[in-house]
């Protein structure tokens, strides 16, 4: 497939599903690498996600600026920036602290970094985190991640939050890795009618309620949605059913773009539970996307065990 760029005024995103011949230009802020082949090499804009593609081959996402970036870094944090935009990466190692310990670390850097740039706005952040159901309850890696971020976030308003993805890998690293987007101007975040706010999930989802927007609205007007899935109000539906899921996740999807008047959806990346076959879903998908010219298929845990896909979209 040949990459298309979603053309923003400031911002372009773009999709290499084939990525073998791939390599960041100077306006590159971030490239995520998916596929057992992902060479970062010394490039810190080359994220190694160590999330594998549904065909096998070599993939990229990159993130462009509208003009060169200059990259640097601050500590533990690597990061490329322009005038409007920064991209940050942090990977922190899970020690005897575990998870939770982790996540308020990386989102207590996150938030004293931001406050120094000029792009101090908070967009979109992506979370690759190891086993993410691992444990029963309260113990689960996911609330137990939950009430880490929440830490390190501490007083960070509601009315600011971005929109995020936190998905697990299948195999073991020992790290959280902490990816994120922030604008020298703020974005407008936006909530979808179907569902419950994720921030004020009740209480039998964990000691901490997640902490993102359903999606981000940037000046532009291109509109940055987080991980979706079949979740209506608060409550999963359709267990095992993943032809059900896909449809629900579709109709959520539709909503957010009417929520935050989001024009053609341009691209699609879907993250399919590891050993779950996927049934066609990338048919489905482009049927009930109409429009959709990039689509990006890729094997992931997602954040309730019940549920077995997850899809983020950009609408432009």
């Amino acid at each position: 497939m040949e990459a298309r760029a979603v053309r923003p005024r400031d911002l372009r995103i773009e999709l290499h599903a084939d990525a073998s011949r791939w390599t960041p230009g100077p306006d590159t802020l971030a490239a995520f690498a998916f596929g057992g082949d992902s060479r970062p090499g010394d490039d810190p804009r080359l994220i190694d996600t160590g999330l594998r593609t549904g065909d096998g081959r070599r993939a990229v996402e990159s993130w462009l600026a509208p003009g060169p970036v200059t990259i640097s870094a601050d500590g533990e944090i690597r990061y490329a920036a322009h005038e409007d935009f920064l991209f940050g990466r942090l990977e922190i190692e899970e020690r005897a602290g575990g998870i939770p310990e982790a996540a308020e670390a990386a989102y207590r850097q996150v938030r004293q970094f931001q406050e120094r740039q000029p792009q101090r706005h908070l967009l979109r952040i992506w979370n690759f985190l190891d086993a993410i159901n691992e444990g029963e309850g309260d113990r689960e890696r996911y609330r137990q991640f939950c009430v880490g971020r929440s830490r390190g976030f501490s007083d960070f308003p509601v009315s600011r939050l971005p929109a995020a993805t936190a998905v697990g890998r299948h195999h073991a690293t020992g790290w959280l890795q902490v990816c994120w987007l922030a604008g020298k101007r703020p974005g407008k975040p936006v909530e979808n009618p179907r569902q419950e706010h994720a921030y004020a999930y009740p209480r039998q989802y964990g000691p901490s309620p997640p902490a993102f927007a359903r999606a981000m609205r940037l000046e532009s007007g291109a509109l940055i949605g987080s991980g979706t899935s079949s979740i209506v109000g608060h409550a999963s539906r359709h267990d095992g059913d993943l032809a059900a899921q896909v449809e629900e996740t579709l109709a959520n999807l539709r909503e957010l773009r009417r929520a935050g008047g989001g024009a053609r959806v341009t691209s699609a990346k879907v993250y399919l539970r590891q050993g779950v076959d996927d049934g066609g879903v990338a048919g489905r998908i482009r049927a009930g996307l109409p429009g959709l010219t990039d689509l990006l298929l890729l094997k992931a845990d997602i954040c309730r065990r019940e549920l077995l896909v997850e899809i983020e979209c950009i609408w432009n």
